[in-house]
């Protein structure tokens, strides 16, 4: 059985596993099942509270395709929320890579 589907096993049992969600997402990414795999971490920004990694994941993966104005969406939403939950080491991380990707499109 492959990590994913070992994921998807325990995700059955703990569908609201927000760990398991990530990990999960992350799998599919190392597939290069991106559609899925932002799905899945789109999913996670949207929680109450938003999970801030997803923010940051989404924003390289979308980076690594060429999604660039995505990408830098998704970082910008992700600064703001982790601000918001008092993350400062994250938003201080998604704003260096923001920073990396340089200007608009």
């Amino acid at each position: 059985m492959s990590r994913r589907e070992k994921i998807e096993v325990m995700l059955a049992e703990e569908p609201h596993d927000t760990f398991l969600r990530y990990s999960l997402a992350m799998e599919l990414d190392k597939e290069g099942d991106h559609a899925a795999s932002l799905a899945n971490f789109t999913e996670l920004t949207r929680d109450e509270p938003p999970y801030v990694p997803a923010f940051f994941m989404a924003g390289q993966q979308l980076a690594r395709i060429g999604r660039m104005s995505e990408a830098r969406g998704f970082l910008r939403t992700g600064i703001e929320s982790a601000r918001a939950q008092g993350d400062v080491h994250a938003a201080g991380e998604m704003s260096e890579f923001l920073a990396s990707l340089g200007g608009t499109d």
